[in-house]
């Protein structure tokens, strides 16, 4: 992913920010991304994606970090605080310490979560990674947060095919299956408990793994979680309405 891109991707979606967050009267929830990851150009998914598809029911705010792995903080890290959901998109980042708590005192409150493709492993270091002095990991993240279980992905080229497995969910309403994605099958298996899959995805010759999910977490919050989130996820109609539904599951009052 080229810097330009990012910046661009970041750039646009500040702005949409400082538009839609001037009216303090604005009745929509507040909806934080929180985006760091190097593999996706989500800071430039979720910029269009936010334009065309949240705009009614979101005024959003992105907290940044840079997109390599690593313990570089996030900007205005204290814009989750007072957020109604969170929408992670970030893969093996350590901020400082002070800023990972600010990230468990918004779950520890029971307060929702959305996360895409890398969000499974979002603050966990890899094999090889060294944990930055100053700065904190979540190990238990996937498991505690997520509700998944994430170990690797296979290689690249086998296309997934997902069917819907709680066609009656309302995060699955208008999204058609099943339907295709490129992008790298996840190995998620088994679930946590309280999870409940909604999509699962096949690649040839190896097991099914659940694509997506909803985790009822210990805290006494609701997650939504998705291994989909690629360039070519975020064209799908079909991704593009279970992000959506995803989203205004976890502000729903009562839910499935």
């Amino acid at each position: 992913m080229k810097p330009h891109r990012l910046l661009s991707g970041l750039a646009f979606l500040f702005g949409t920010v400082i538009a839609l967050a001037a009216d303090a009267k604005d009745p929509r929830k507040k909806l934080v991304m929180l985006i760091a990851e190097p593999e996706y150009d989500t800071a430039t998914s979720l910029a269009t994606f936010t334009t065309q598809f949240l705009a009614k029911d979101f005024r959003v705010t992105v907290v940044s970090g840079p997109p390599e792995a690593g313990g570089s903080p996030f900007n205005q890290i204290e814009e989750i605080a007072d957020a109604d959901v969170l929408l992670v998109s970030v893969r093996r980042h350590t901020p400082p310490a002070a800023q990972m708590a600010v990230i468990r005192k918004f779950v520890a409150a029971g307060k929702p979560v959305v996360g895409i493709r890398t969000a499974c492993h979002a603050f966990a270091l890899a094999a090889k990674q060294v944990l930055p002095p100053g700065c904190a990991d979540w190990a238990d993240w996937d498991a505690q947060v997520i509700g998944g279980h994430y170990t690797n992905h296979y290689g690249h080229g086998p296309i997934t095919h997902i069917t819907a497995t709680a066609a009656d969910n309302p995060i699955l309403r208008g999204v058609k299956t099943p339907f295709d994605s490129a992008a790298w099958f996840y190995k998620v298996s088994p679930l946590q408990a309280g999870a409940k899959p909604l999509l699962t995805g096949e690649i040839p010759g190896q097991p099914t793994e659940p694509i997506a999910w909803t985790f009822k977490r210990a805290d006494g919050g609701k997650t939504f979680f998705t291994s989909l989130g690629t360039t070519d996820d975020f064209k799908d109609p079909s991704f593009q309405q279970l992000l959506r539904n995803g989203l205004l599951w976890s502000i729903a009052a009562e839910s499935k």
